[in-house]
This record gives C-alpha cells, structure tokens and sequence, in this order.
C-alpha cells in the first residue's frame, strides 16, 4: 500500500494517497451532483407554477377567443343577412337601372339607325355631286388637252389669241370704231385696228411667244435657261420689230401700236424678268399688253371717243340749248295767261255766289214779308294780282 506509484515532480505519490484523492474527488463529485440535483428540483417546481400560470392565461384567452369567436359568428351572421338584403336590393336596382339602360340603348340605336340612314342619303347625294364634277373635270380635261394641243401650233395658237383679241375689242367699242384684218396703204394687215378721233387708226397685233416660255419653264441646267432666255429675247424683240416696221406708218397710223399678248401668266413672267425687253418695246413705240391691260385701254379709247363725240357737238349742243330756253319764255307766258284765265274764272264765280246769297236772303224776306232792308247795289269789284282763289270763303250778310 506504500508503494510508490508515480512521482509528481520531487513529490513521491503511493497508493494509498492515490486512493485518498480518488476517494475524495468522488466525494466532490457527489456533492456537486446533490447540489445539481437540488437546483433542478427547485427550477422544475418553478417551471411547474410557471407553466401552471401560463396554463391558466391560456385557458382565460382560450375563453375570451371563444366568446369573441362566438360574437364574430353572431356579427358575420348579421353580415350576411345585412348582404343578402343589400343584394336583393342591389339586383333590383340593377335590373331596373339595365331595363332602363335597355331602353335607352333602343332609343338610341333607332336615332342613330335614322341618323345613319340620314347621313347615308346625304352621302348618296354627295356622292351624286361627285360623280358629276368628276364628269365636268374630266370634260375639262379633255378641254385643257384640246387646248394644249391646240397651243402646240403657231398657226393654231395665233388663231387663239386673235380671236381673244376680237372678244375684247367688240365688248368694248363700238361697230365702226373699229376693223379686223384692216388694209394700210403699204399692204400690212394688222389683226386689228380701233379709229380714233382724229382718224389715224391704232394698230394691235396679237402674237403668243410660247414656245420660248415653255422651253424655260422646263429648263432644269443653268445653260438650257441661258439658252431659253436668249430664246425668249430673241422671239419677243422680233414680234416688237415686226409690229414696228409693219404697222408704224408716219402720217397713216398712230404713232403707237398695241402687241396683244393672250395669256395673263406668260405677259407677267415678260415684265417681272424681262424688263429689258419692256424697255426696248416701248423705245420702239410698241407696248406689250395682257386681256386685262387691252380690256382698260378700250375703256379709254372708248372714254376719247365719247369726248371728241362731245366736242364735236358742242354747237349743237348750245343751239338746243338756246332753244330749250325760248321754249321755256313761251311757256312762262302761256302759264302767265292761264293763270289771269283763272282769275277771271274765280271772280266770275264769286259773283255768282254773292248773287245767289242775295236770292237767298230775299226769299227769306218774301217768307217773312219783311220788306223794309233792302239791298246794297253791286259794284265793280277789284280782283287781286294775286293767286287765284278757285273756292273762295263764305260770304256774310250784306256782301
């Protein structure tokens, strides 16, 4: 039993000291586990009033969520008579509100019904309306090809503008103030000639440079326009000359003439960019007119007209005059005798009135055989050189 085990460091441990320290750590081991176990015991008793706390919170919450589940079940059964009643209100409304929708939506597809059978018989007629422009513009556009090809020919397109000439020249003057295809003295015939007051008849000659315009309209280079523009200068000057040398006689014809050019646009597009050509025209003493500028200068030569019409009649017109005046010393006079006729006639007629009145009055005293008034005697009676009076005023008695 004293025997060495083990040495711990310098200390010797025998057996029997092993035992003694086994022994007592046994007996801490024991210790230790009664106190364990006592800690235990007293944490489950704890544990136990804690669950037996919670226990009964349990069940007081497991009351009161019955009690409030039974009172939810009494409010979703008042919930849901309170819904079936609002229901069976609602389907009432509903069906009512659709019977009245229905109605209307039947009103209203019997007037769009009719409004669509409206706006149909309209579109009918509208449609109508189309057809017959579309006929008239495609009249028109068999027109205005007509007219392109007649434009395409000089011979056909100056037949064109002598014949708008012509139109304006016999609305505006009169038969006799003017000629078509008028000889002069030196065998050229102007398209047209208006004579005016002193006889010289102005010359117009109607030309139509349209090639020229139509090549420089469709010019899309700088050189094809330099070369329409040149084109157009050269055709239009030699239309100038040409009136210039033909129609310009000294002594014969006035001192200006008239080139007609038909076309409004084609005139326009000469004196907007062309001015040049305006300019040499007019130093040439030929002046470039379009339908609306001809249509004015006929309203002036008509106005010329009509005033060397008045000059020329001015004696006669005085004579008539001096006439219409001795007619009107004669009827002063006669109207001066008419009037003392009246005269007359009225103091004749007073007479007679004042002698009835005195037969009267005496056949009042002849009644009453009252003879002791007699009568003033009548006497001459100065008349007014007044006015006549056609009904005089009622004598008195005694006049």
């Amino acid at each position: 039993m004293n025997e060495i085990i083990f040495v711990a460091g310098d200390w010797p441990v025998r057996a029997i000291d092993a035992l003694i320290g086994f022994g007592a750590l046994v007996l801490i081991l024991l210790v230790a586990i009664t106190v364990v176990i006592a800690r235990s015991g007293r944490r489950g008793a704890e544990l136990a009033m804690a669950h037996a706390i919670r226990a009964d919170e349990l069940e007081e919450r497991l009351s009161q969520v019955l009690h409030a589940q039974s009172e939810a079940s009494g409010r979703v059964d008042a919930m849901s008579q309170a819904l079936a009643g609002r229901q069976a209100d609602m389907a009432r409304a509903v069906n009512e509100r659709l019977d009245s929708v229905t109605h209307r939506v039947g009103q209203s597809m019997e007037n769009t019904t009719r409004n669509t059978m409206e706006s149909l018989r309209a579109l009918h007629e509208r449609l109508g309306i189309i057809d017959n422009a579309h006929k008239n513009l495609t009249d028109l556009t068999t027109q205005v090809t007509t007219l392109r090809d007649v434009l395409a020919n000089k011979q056909s397109r100056g037949a064109f503008g002598q014949a708008r000439m012509e139109a304006i020249v016999q609305d505006g003057l009169p038969k006799g103030a003017y000629e078509f295809q008028f000889t002069l003295s030196t065998g050229k015939r102007p398209d047209c000639v208006v004579f005016l007051p002193d006889q010289r008849p102005l010359c117009i000659d109607a030309k139509f440079p349209l090639e020229a315009m139509t090549a420089l309209h469709d010019a899309r280079s700088d050189e094809e326009k330099r070369i329409a523009t040149q084109r157009l200068r050269s055709d239009v000057m030699k239309h100038v000359s040409d009136i210039a040398e033909k129609y310009l006689v000294t002594g014969e014809t006035q001192e200006m003439a008239l080139m007609f050019v038909p076309s409004e646009s084609v005139y326009a597009e000469i004196h907007d960019g062309f001015d040049d050509i305006i300019q040499k025209a007019y130093r040439a003493r030929v002046v470039l007119v379009s339908p609306s500028l001809l249509m004015l200068a006929i309203q002036v030569m008509q106005q010329i007209m009509k005033d060397a019409r008045m000059r020329d009649a001015a004696d006669q017109i005085r004579t008539e005059v001096i006439k219409l005046g001795d007619d009107l010393g004669r009827l002063r006079d006669r109207v001066t005798k008419l009037q003392k006729h009246f005269a007359d006639a009225n103091e004749d007629v007073r007479q007679i009135l004042i002698s009835a009145d005195k037969i009267e009055k005496r056949a009042g005293r002849i009644e009453e055989l009252d003879f002791s008034k007699t009568d003033a005697p009548e006497g001459p009676h100065l008349v007014a050189t007044g006015a006549p009076e056609l009904f005089p005023r009622k004598l008195q008695a005694g006049e």
